[in-house]
């Protein structure tokens, strides 16, 4: 048995989780902040907007590219909801934590002439959180039986 090969196969599955999580992240602050910045709707509910489009284009590429699982849809994409809602519930915990119980909920400064809120700051710690917590669950349970093809 070549012991490098599950090595090679864990780094190659982290960097298209990466990838893919790079392309999440656009997505969902894409969706959140036009959401919110450009429709004026609630902020809570943009983030729900912007985490629910990038759970589907997760879902998507997770399955297909990152983990490349044959198994089957359905079991999957239960797995997946649970990780995910378990992941978003942390997220939005943090984001609320630090916009309503730290300085950074009344943070607002500019750098040039776009204004950069604490808001926004959390938003974004709190994708990495979700980010971190969402690649150990799902390599550990939703897609864990293709962990090494």
């Amino acid at each position: 048995m070549n012991l490098r090969q599950p090595q090679r196969t864990t780094a190659l599955q982290f960097v298209r989780y990466a990838l893919t999580g790079v392309m999440n992240t656009l997505l969902t602050l894409l969706v959140i902040y036009f959401t919110k910045g450009i429709l004026g709707i609630n902020p809570w509910i943009a983030n729900a907007a912007g985490y629910a489009a990038g759970f589907v284009n997760s879902f998507v590429w997770n399955k297909f590219w990152v983990f490349r699982s044959s198994n089957g849809v359905i079991s999957e994409a239960l797995r997946f909801c649970i990780c995910f809602a378990a992941c978003y519930l942390l997220q939005l915990l943090t984001v609320w934590f630090l916009t309503d119980h730290t300085p950074l909920g009344g943070m607002e400064f500019r750098i040039w002439r776009i204004a950069f809120t604490g808001y926004g700051l959390a938003t974004l710690i709190g994708m990495i959180v979700y980010t971190l917590a969402n690649f150990i669950l799902n390599r550990s349970f939703t897609f864990k039986t293709n962990r090494h093809r």
